[in-house]
């Protein structure tokens, strides 16, 4: 484990020279997304951060911007409206900051939630968590990469489920559209290796930008309550039990902000970043700068040995070839 001393010092070493000077949070309106921004504002250094986010949170956001620009007048909060469950709206806010930048130093994705009741599908035909979680975020990463790769140290991190991989997902079905395959905790195990088979795969492709697939273990995001049918009893029971537990032993707001900003800027992965003097990361390929960062809760690479090479053999091609289809009109 990488302890939280560890990592507030690596954090007081971000600087002008060292911080990510241009991010993209696609998520960071809420949760774990939110909680880094205000990590990376607080260390006083420039950076220009894109905050995507849907409507009905604009007006919450531009409160938070106005507290992170008290906290740091040289912090460009940039506010950018979407609906990122459907992809044609991720097309429009991809072909809008390519427009504006020529680099992105870090693009970090944390929107999704579990979704504990019926299967719904966004109006494009794409069940919502699933895009949220999965498609939204690769069609992300595939239309930014040209300016991720114009950075000298390009990061992309996605948060759910790095390191807990099942060699068993539903091939036949990766879009889980059959009644009888779909579950919240079938789901969210689809979600997260597909997330990881995709990832690798755009990693061996991409060896000058660092991916890394996180696990946040326990962290109070009030996700725990989307995805539920309304007035559930199950959900009330589940709310009941599981918040106060998540709350008492999980990671607190700001020490789950300082890991991933830690996870966004140290050298301990990939090489590059933030100079460390502990432990180097390994990633699920075992190679300098060419594979997947899977990363838990501890800050700890967990490569997932026995499952990937199974991965590998069975799912990623299928992964990545279906995910291409399903992403190919709004490329």
């Amino acid at each position: 484990m990488v302890s939280y001393k560890e990592i507030q010092a690596s954090n007081a070493l971000i600087n002008d020279a060292t911080a990510p000077r241009v991010a993209v949070f696609a998520g960071g309106t809420s949760g774990i997304g939110k909680f880094t921004i205000r990590a990376l504002v607080s260390t006083g250094a420039s950076v220009r951060i894109y905050l995507v986010g849907r409507k009905s949170s604009e007006e919450s956001s531009r409160a938070f911007i106005q507290e992170l620009n008290a906290i740091n007048p040289k912090a460009d909060i940039v506010w950018t409206e979407g609906e990122i469950s459907l992809l044609a709206e991720v097309k429009r806010i991809c072909e809008h900051i390519k427009k504006t930048e020529s680099r992105v130093d870090l693009l970090f994705l944390t929107a999704g939630y579990a979704p504990f009741g019926t299967r719904k599908e966004t109006s494009e035909g794409v069940e919502i968590a699933q895009s949220l979680e999965y498609y939204s975020r690769m069609l992300f990463i595939l239309h930014l990469l040209p300016v991720l790769s114009a950075s000298e140290a390009p990061r992309v991190i996605s948060v759910l489920a790095g390191g807990l991989e099942k060699a068993n997902i539903n091939v036949d079905d990766l879009d889980l559209k059959d009644p009888a395959n779909f579950s919240a905790i079938r789901a969210q195990m689809q979600y997260g290796t597909m997330n990881t088979a995709f990832l690798e795969k755009l990693a061996s492709q991409n060896p000058n930008v660092t991916f890394i697939h996180s696990w946040p273990g326990w962290v109070s995001t009030g996700n725990m309550r989307r995805g539920w049918d309304e007035n559930s009893i199950v959900a009330r029971i589940f709310w009941f039990i599981l918040e106060p537990i998540v709350y008492l032993f999980g990671y607190s707001d700001e020490e789950s902000g300082q890991r991933y900003l830690f996870q966004a800027t140290s050298a301990a992965f990939g090489g590059r970043g933030i100079p460390w003097g502990g432990k180097q990361g390994v990633n699920s390929l075992e190679k300098p700068e060419e594979g997947l960062f899977l990363i838990n809760y501890s800050c700890d690479c967990t490569p997932n040995a026995k499952v990937m090479p199974l991965l590998r053999e069975k799912a990623q091609e299928k992964v990545w070839d279906h995910t291409q289809q399903i992403l190919q009109p709004y490329l």
